[in-house]
């Protein structure tokens, strides 16, 4: 299925242009060699482009053998290659440097050698006459130009020798002349040669630099029925070609490449199959910003209304005229696995029914106060949380590579978060104290916290109200957790107040405990707070220490005067919850009574 759907989204971009034919591929291309009509070489002349601080390789169109995926190998393009193979130097010169110009050498005059074309003749006539040695004396030289790609062109003509009309009939009469194999391809049933080789996927982050491989054979373990390697597979050259080039564009590393997310360790992009190219690009734009938040404020703003609006039933059809409620989207995760790569995630969606799923996911994780503006952040960011925290920043590089493909996985599909994002999130609480305010690590936590548990009560009780997690202080809640945690922010306010901020507060010195062992810790922490009160009470205000002191009262009350001797992980989730919206509840209450009211 996804072999199908990559091979439809292949024959769109190329029935637009946007995607190279058979027999050609994008490359990056660095510099381009000028010669004469004579063959003599004349300069260098460099065609990357300056991004920042950093000179990047223009990406080109030039002729490359599908099934050919060069590894180890030597195997030389026609009328391009990198500096190794295209004119025999290299920054690492080496024995095996002398073998790769002579196979670039033969291989154009394989190809090219009964032409009548002036810029192949040039061409064949520079490789007879060419020195290596004689590289750096040509103007435009240095050492950029070494192990770059280079294509070549004939001087005072605009286009390159491998755009001329007769280099392109040649090279795709050599494809076609191949001894070839018919039979029935898998993806479209029809007749057609099967493909011996599957090129390489590249862009996929932490895979090898040369690509990695979707569908690949090494073993004659995976053979069966006779057939050899990639005939196992059954799928035809245009099949393969077609999948594997829609594949690379997806994965291209261009700044405006709005199809590709990484979320942890998976490279992941998407695309949308709509009744036209307008219908899915819009489809595409608008799935984007619901994955990445844009930073515009009124589009962040947009996607957050229209996502409310669709929590609350209106259909996607009725909030967006310029999206057809039929698109399809498609979302590959791809994770490197060696030589290979791993999908983690593949998902195929009505894209109605993909924002219904977000919307849930953003119902989930919302509080109030809102622990962010706009809409929820980016899965990665959500992740990061899970981090340690140093000074309220986190590194994506601490994050299990696991968690974060299965927390996308959850909201692509509408199913329970991963338990481990609730086991992590509660780790970092114990470990670094970043919890809830003023931290936005601490109150995407929260947020987590709350998610994981609002999801899989949800789907436990789908029909119950009673199984919400509310967004604020819930009074009435008499789950041992949820209270414990409210406790505990009381307590804290009352240290707070009778004695300022201080080097080690019970938070930190005492919040893993009590929200995992509450029996050996909460006695101990209210005989204390009860020392806090009386100074409280000695104090300016004699009547804050009454309000905190009804409060306690009141939720040791709703514990049966009772501490639990263990919590469990989820209960552990639920403290950290009640400890926020207590806390939350006492901002908003100074917020909105005048300062006079507070006594």
């Amino acid at each position: 299925m996804i072999l199908a759907a990559l091979n439809r989204l292949y024959d769109r971009l190329a029935e637009h242009g946007e995607v190279p034919s058979f027999g050609y591929s994008v490359e990056n291309i660095s510099f381009v060699l000028i010669i004469d009509r004579q063959g003599r070489p004349i300069e260098f002349s460099d065609l990357r482009r300056q991004d920042g601080n950093k000179a990047r390789p223009a990406a080109m169109r030039v002729p490359t053998n599908p099934e050919i995926s060069r590894t180890s190998g030597v195997y030389a393009n026609p009328l391009w290659d990198k500096t190794s193979y295209a004119i025999g130097c290299s920054a690492k010169p080496s024995a095996r440097m002398a073998s790769e110009h002579q196979a670039f050498t033969a291989r154009q005059k394989e190809l090219f050698g009964a032409t009548d074309d002036e810029s192949l003749i040039a061409l064949l006539a520079f490789l007879d006459r060419w020195h290596p040695d004689h590289a750096a004396d040509l103007p435009g030289y240095s050492d950029d130009v070494l192990d770059s790609n280079v294509v070549f062109r004939i001087d005072g003509s605009r286009a390159y020798i491998h755009d001329a009309p007769s280099a392109q009939k040649t090279w795709q009469d050599s494809l076609e002349s191949e001894h070839e194999t018919l039979a029935q391809c898998l993806v479209t049933g029809e007749q057609a040669p099967l493909a011996s080789g599957h090129p390489r996927i590249r862009g996929v982050d932490g895979a090898q630099t040369s690509g990695g491989a979707l569908i690949s054979f090494n073993s004659n373990a995976y053979l069966s029925y006779g057939l050899s390697k990639e005939a196992t597979a059954g799928l035809s050259k245009p099949t393969v070609f077609g999948y594997a080039t829609a594949l690379n564009h997806l994965l291209r590393r261009d700044a405006d490449n709005r199809h590709r997310l990484r979320i942890g360790d998976t490279t992941t992009v998407f695309w949308a199959d709509a009744r036209d190219a307008k219908a899915a690009e819009a489809a595409e734009g608008f799935f984007a910003a619901a994955n990445e938040p844009p930073s515009d404020e009124q589009e962040n703003q947009r996607i957050h209304d229209v996502l409310v609006q669709i929590a609350k039933g209106r259909p996607l059809a009725d909030l967006s005229a310029d999206i057809d409620p039929d698109t399809r989207m498609y979302v590959l995760g791809l994770a490197p696995n060696a030589a290979r790569l791993s999908i983690r995630f593949w998902c195929t969606e009505r894209l109605d029914t993909l924002m219904q799923r977000y919307a849930d996911h953003w119902h989930d994780l919302a509080l109030d106060p809102p622990a962010w503006a706009g809409i929820a952040p980016a899965v990665w960011r959500l992740v990061n949380a899970t981090a340690p925290s140093r000074d309220g920043k986190t590194k994506s590089d601490d994050v299990s590579p696991l968690l974060a493909g299965e927390t996308m996985r959850s909201i692509l599909n509408g199913q329970r978060y991963p338990r481990a994002l609730l086991t992590q999130t509660v780790m970092r609480f114990r470990n670094d104290g970043d919890i809830g305010s003023p931290s936005a690590t601490g109150r995407m936590r929260i947020a987590l916290c709350k998610a994981v548990l609002q999801r899989e009560a949800r789907l436990a009780n789908p029909h119950s109200p009673t199984s919400e997690i509310a967004m604020s202080l819930d009074r009435d809640s008499i789950h041992p957790g949820y209270l414990l945690g409210r406790l505990f922010a009381e307590l804290e306010n009352a240290q707070r107040t009778a004695l300022g901020r201080v080097n080690a507060s019970i938070k930190d010195r005492y919040f893993g405990s009590a929200s995992a062992t509450p029996a050996s810790v909460f006695p101990i922490l209210v005989r204390n707070a009860q020392h806090h009160l009386s100074n409280i009470r000695k104090g300016d205000k004699p009547g804050l220490a009454g309000l905190i002191e009804g409060e306690i009262g009141h939720i040791v009350d709703g514990l049966g005067g009772t501490f639990p001797k263990h919590l469990r992980i989820e209960d552990q989730g639920r403290f950290a919850i009640g400890y926020y919206h207590q806390r939350e509840a006492r901002f908003a209450k100074k917020a909105e009574e005048p300062a006079s009211a507070v006594v």
